[in-house]
């Protein structure tokens, strides 16, 4: 019988203040749809990584003829500096590098040419124009730092390059874009427990009369609320499903169906990825109408 009375009072709060309750519902789709949205981006960077990580490479550049750096004072690298930099390779990077492969200059002018087979910008280069180098793959790609040290100014290197500086503008562009989600997602949070508080006050005043007398007849301070907090937590559950289903839909359509069949050759978001984060996304919503209602109960259902 209580239970039946809180949840008929329910329904009634929700019924008398449908605008603002469709108000809530709203702003919080929205403002957990960029939660969603930051979260999604940051799994989606972190397969980026985890697919390109692992496939870029740290490139040691060797002298080439009438370089200006003090360790190619020598001229080209010669054939002892590169026996040191293979013995150095495998004695000081033991562990760091896991795979070593010596580009030749006439390696280097085969790629060229299957790249560009009518020369560069117009002009036909040999294999003498072409710079030897190491190429490593390393067993964790974080660990460039320590191939940078170990192998730059050794002579016969003229620069060590980490081809993941290629890919870290557009990390860095990806996760500048995540933040900026999240605080847009922040003030929409802000708005929707605002708006929950409103809800929540405008249905405890129009019902003071009858709570006063729930009082009067010894109904617990709990039993009382109750009705209220359930209102506030209704409409933002309602809010963050639709955001779920949203962000499901636009996963589902926009990135399986249309990108992923152009683009192909990286790992994006499913389905499963909004899957993950749905509970969070639900759990915010309760978190927000819970802080709501505990600011404004205390004051408007008491008489």
């Amino acid at each position: 019988m209580r239970l039946q009375f809180v949840f008929g009072e329910v329904l009634r709060g929700l019924r008398r203040n449908a605008t603002m309750v469709v108000s809530v519902v709203l702003v919080t789709f929205v403002s957990l749809t960029f939660v969603g949205a930051a979260a999604l981006l940051q799994v989606q960077i972190d397969k980026l990584k985890g697919d390109w990580y692992d496939l870029v490479e740290v490139s040691v550049f060797l002298c080439p003829e009438g370089s200006t750096e003090p360790t190619c004072a020598e001229g080209e690298a010669s054939p002892e500096q590169i026996s040191t930099l293979e013995r150095t390779i495998s004695t000081e990077l033991d562990g760091v590098v896991s795979t070593v492969y010596f580009e030749s200059k006439s390696d280097a002018f085969e790629a060229f040419s299957a790249q560009y087979p009518d020369g560069y910008q117009g002009t036909q280069l040999t294999a003498d124009d072409m710079q030897a180098s190491f190429r490593l793959q390393l067993a964790d790609p974080e660990q460039y730092q320590v191939v940078d040290e170990v192998l730059s100014g050794r002579d016969g290197v003229e620069v060590v390059e980490d081809q993941r500086a290629i890919f870290d503008p557009l990390f860095l562009a990806l996760n500048r874009a995540s933040l900026v989600a999240v605080g847009l997602a922040v003030v929409m949070l802000v708005a929707a427990a605002l708006l929950i508080i409103t809800t929540i006050r405008l249905s405890a005043v129009s019902r003071q009369r009858e709570t006063g007398i729930m009082r009067l007849v010894g109904a617990s301070t709990l039993f009382v609320q109750l009705p209220f907090m359930l209102e506030g937590a209704i409409a933002a559950l309602l809010g963050a499903v639709l955001a779920v289903v949203g962000l499901w839909a636009a996963v589902q359509y926009l990135v399986v169906d249309w990108l992923a069949a152009s683009v192909d050759w990286v790992e994006h978001v499913t389905p499963a990825d909004v899957l993950t984060i749905a509970p969070l996304l639900l759990g915010l919503a309760v978190a927000v109408a819970a802080v709501s209602s505990a600011v404004t109960l205390h004051r408007y259902t008491r008489v």
